[in-house]
């Protein structure tokens, strides 16, 4: 990992921001055989080989070394369109925050070995908590809010509590920026509408209760969430998960037998699909969530644009989101799963048995990439989370850090906040909601 150490910046200059594309269709004034796109798609196949055999940091220094070559090979470093394409390829981003695709490049490389050397800043984030009018119980004592889901975005954070309220910060600020509720109705148990998950971008909103619920908020806009769609607990179970992407939603349910997902066309909003026995075994489980706090029955990650990846202390399952729920594989846990341990990100997905043993998987075929020991997971308690290069595991009071590429421990965070409900990461933050609903946010981003 020595080389992964290395940024890209003396990787040359920076053109404009053109389309991704193959640079084979653009002319080049003043000699019709250039060497570029041969280049080009050379240096994006070697970087993604070091990424994928290596790691994410490594792409840098196999550039380098393709850019030394010659003078010529070192101009294609100058291409914006090639590090657009590297970006996307490497770092899994596609939205343009800097000025040019180079500078995001070295920026998220930066970031990334920032959380491999432990560089971060601490903060927590506070909010007090609105009065609901639509509350039966009217109850805003903070110490008995109870976090349920965690979400981020580039520059926002929203998490959701056992009430059915969101709260929304502004992560530049750190600052709290609104709450919501879901609409009145009529209650199945005393926690049907805890939010059971979140889809966050930096536009839009969208929350998911347990009754079945789904709402949309438009941020940034004064309207209160718009419910669009209805919840049906008694025909369709508790909706125990629930997460979505650009262009599908999809649910997890559990306590009817059959119905196990959902999915939804995320711009029509039109539920597209219902089916699947995954978790038939929790049927009764699923009835629990909706009166008294119980382990997790089920989570549920969109993978790529065509798949997601499911779990349940028994099993392991990948449908296909394109051909509505088609099962592409399936694999049960001999000696089952901590569901809560559970996290997919990209195409991969980590998950830790009850001997503590965490297993990393590519999550299209299941095949695992490594493993690594989680100590003390089963008498200590464990809540997972991972994004493109690190699974982050809450342990006993500690949150520790392992790379996925080899399954290395790499250290455990400084600050001990306790038992903690929620956790997620991202390629830059990680935040924690413990007791008293406080939530804790590290920043790795490059200064």
């Amino acid at each position: 990992m020595s080389s992964s150490s290395s940024p890209p910046s003396s990787l040359g200059g920076v053109g404009g921001g053109e389309e991704p594309s193959s640079s084979r269709s653009r002319r080049r004034a003043g000699n019709d055989v250039w060497p570029e796109p041969f280049v080009e798609d050379l240096a994006l196949l070697v970087a993604t080989d070091a990424s994928r055999s290596i790691g994410r940091l490594a792409a840098a220094q196999a550039l380098s070394v393709i850019f030394q070559v010659c003078s010529t090979w070192q101009a294609v470093s100058h291409s914006d369109l090639l590090w657009q394409n590297l970006t996307r390829r490497i770092w899994n981003r596609h939205n343009l925050l800097r000025q040019t695709w180079r500078e995001e490049y070295i920026y998220w490389h930066q970031t990334a070995n920032n959380f491999l050397h432990h560089r971060y800043t601490y903060n927590t984030l506070h909010f007090v908590p609105e009065n609901n009018e639509n509350d039966d119980n009217n109850n805003n004592n903070i110490d008995s809010l109870f976090c349920r889901r965690l979400a981020l975005s580039d520059h926002h954070l929203a998490a959701g509590f056992s009430d059915g309220s969101v709260q929304l910060f502004y992560l530049p600020t750190r600052l709290h920026l609104s709450t919501f509720h879901p609409h009145h109705r009529d209650r199945l148990g005393r926690f049907s509408r805890a939010v059971s998950g979140i889809i966050l971008s930096d536009v839009q909103l969208v929350f998911a209760s347990l009754d079945g619920d789904i709402h949309v908020v438009v941020i940034g806009d004064a309207a209160p969430p718009r419910r669009a769609h209805l919840g049906d607990v008694v025909n369709d179970g508790a909706l125990v998960d629930f997460t979505g992407c650009d262009q599908w939603w999809v649910g997890l349910y559990a306590g009817v037998p059959g119905r196990a997902f959902h999915i939804w066309n995320k711009e029509t909003e039109e539920l597209l699909f219902v089916g699947g026995e995954l978790t038939d075994p929790e049927a009764l489980m699923g009835w629990h969530l909706l009166t008294e706090v119980t382990e997790l029955v089920g989570r549920i990650r969109v993978t790529t644009q065509e798949t997601a990846v499911a779990c349940t202390s028994l099993q392991i399952m990948v449908i296909d989101l394109q051909n509505q729920g088609i099962i592409i594989r399936a694999q049960p846990f001999r000696r089952g799963h901590i569901v809560a341990s559970f996290d997919a990100r990209n195409e991969t997905l980590v998950a830790v048995d009850n001997r503590d043993v965490a297993s990393v998987r590519r999550a299209d075929d299941l095949e695992e990439i490594c493993r690594f020991n989680v100590r003390g997971a089963n008498q200590r308690g464990i809540v997972g989370c991972m994004n493109g290069g690190y699974a982050l595991m809450w342990i006993g009071n500690v949150i520790r850090v392992w790379e996925i590429q080899h399954g290395a421990y790499l250290y455990s965070i400084r600050e001990r906040i306790g038992d903690i409900n929620a956790i997620i990461a991202d390629e830059r933050y990680l935040a924690a909601c413990s007791s008293g609903a406080t939530i804790h946010l590290w920043d790795f981003g490059a200064q």
